[in-house]
């Protein structure tokens, strides 16, 4: 995780930030004279904002962050109303996990509303929250909206600087069943009345952490590996979380002071982490909410365990639902994600090629960004084939090796891009017949199974001049990643786009 690549500082520098805006948004509850429980409420409402919100431009962020009351408060009303009548909330969370899936098919905008909604239901169950309540919960809500909107769009805009902004991947597509996001709204839908059931059974007041567990892992995913191996890290991340909470957060009994100074450290990992360890992040999540039932006067280890069991339940369920509920395969999955980040590097090596003949307009920077983005997509996509318990060895090595090629292309376009905003940087009459021909493998490798067989003969005849220029270098490098990409990819027996 510390030794993970983070371009530009910005993973850093974006969990500073939510730290700021978080801590900023629970000072003016307190400072308002709000209760324990609004302030805890309106701190999650700014993390959510903070973290969901991924938009790919910054008044696209603001439209998305200033919509999030309209999802959550409606939510958040029926959660409080219906808290005595467990029928009607049980029936009616469903319904929100549901919806909370579906609206996915809008890109960024609609998942940072779904999960903002499913979250205002879920923060009632935690917090045992009751009408009464609900005008200062709504307050809470929308004084840390407020916080965290001044200091990310105003004091302290990552966007605005050498750090483009980095859109969320767009959803998949397809329409009717064949879309994944409605397949997984089923899906989701289908796991959270299973661990609801088995939740109620095991703790009539501690359920919602199965129901939640089944909601995070759909998060992000896909395929039916993906969500598997999700619920995996899931489990992994909470049972050392636990470890770590009963090492911290119950020796502290609840005491304000170090109790807000280690909420503050888990907000902190939870951002940095997430990006590349999602096992680390749920350790994260784990140890703050351990953290927030010492505040709350409620923790012990008997809770910490039970804690556990309902994450086990709420896994159970999540993998249960996509073996058996319209489940999405790993394959189409795979070749779907792979096929845009080649795309995308062609867009870069093509922005950057024209940006050192001299275009004003041609920007590389952004497709870059959108490329580190689809490779993080990819590597999830291929997590189950590269997992240690894949016991396909072959398709292993070969799911490895796309993740090491695409990696290794990602550096050369990097390499590329820092070039061309290097205003002294020559201009190689090559470097337009380079871009060609990797314009040309990108073409190839995104079509069919004999599209990618003819790639990798093609490439091997094309010649490779001695680079005197950076950006020479680096197309010619792109070019034989590209190259010997097309072996893993061209067989449909061995490719790692093959699978359940």
């Amino acid at each position: 995780m510390l030794v993970a690549p983070d371009p530009g500082q910005v993973r850093l520098r974006n969990s500073c930030r939510a730290v700021i805006g978080i801590g900023f948004a629970v000072a003016l509850a307190e400072f308002a004279g709000l209760s324990l429980t609004a302030s805890i409420t309106g701190g999650l409402a700014a993390l959510l904002a903070l973290f969901t919100v991924a938009d790919a431009t910054v008044r696209a962020q603001r439209v998305t962050t200033a919509l999030l009351p309209v999802a959550g408060f409606p939510v958040l009303a029926l959660a409080t109303l219906l808290h005595g009548v467990p029928p009607a909330r049980d029936g009616a969370f469903l319904l929100v996990v549901f919806g909370g899936v579906y609206v996915r098919r809008w890109g960024p905008r609609g998942h940072a509303l779904g999960i903002f909604a499913f979250m205002n239901f879920f923060i009632t169950q935690f917090l045992h929250a009751v009408p009464e309540q609900l005008p200062e919960l709504y307050a809470a809500v929308g004084l840390a909206l407020g916080a965290a909107g001044l200091v990310r769009f105003v004091l302290w805009p990552l966007e605005r600087g050498a750090a483009p902004p980095v859109p969320a991947p767009r959803p998949l597509p397809g329409t009717g069943l064949a879309r994944p996001s409605t397949r997984q709204a089923f899906q989701a839908t289908a796991a959270c009345a299973f661990a609801l059931v088995l939740g109620q059974a095991l703790s009539e007041e501690r359920w919602y952490w199965a129901v939640g567990t089944v909601w995070w892992i759909f998060v992000n995913t896909v395929s039916r590996g993906e969500t598997l191996v999700r619920g995996f890290r899931r489990v992994l991340g909470t049972v050392v979380g636990i470890v770590v909470g009963v090492l911290i957060a119950v020796p502290l009994h609840g005491a304000p002071v170090p109790t807000a100074v280690l909420v503050a450290v888990c907000v902190f990992a939870i951002f940095y982490t997430a990006a590349v360890s999602y096992s680390l992040m749920v350790l994260a999540v784990t140890v703050m909410a351990g953290l927030l039932y010492g505040l709350l006067g409620v923790l012990d280890l008997s809770l910490l365990v039970l804690r556990l069991e309902e994450t086990a339940i709420g896994a159970v369920g999540a993998a249960v639902a996509v073996i058996l509920v319209l489940p999405v395969t790993t394959h189409a999955t795979n070749d779907a994600w792979i096929q845009r980040a080649l795309h995308c590097v062609h867009a870069a090596t093509a922005e950057a090629a024209a940006r050192l003949a001299g275009s004003r307009t041609a920007d590389p920077a952004p497709h870059a960004a959108e490329l580190e983005v689809l490779l993080a997509r990819v590597r999830m996509a291929l997590a189950p084939l590269v997992h240690p318990l894949n016991p396909f060895r072959a398709r292993k090595a070969r799911a490895g090796q796309v993740i090491t090629l695409l990696d290794g292309c990602a550096r050369e376009v990097r390499g590329l891009v820092a070039v061309a905003a290097d205003p002294d940087a020559g201009h190689d009459a090559r470097l337009a017949e380079a871009c060609s021909r990797v314009k040309t493998v990108v073409e190839a490798l995104t079509v069919s199974e004999s599209g990618r067989r003819g790639a990798t003969v093609a490439t091997e005849t094309l010649p490779h001049l001695a680079a005197t220029e950076p950006a020479l270098a680096h197309l010619q490098g792109l070019e034989r990643a590209l190259a010997e990409l097309a072996v893993p990819l061209r067989s449909s027996r061995y490719s790692p786009l093959a699978g359940a």
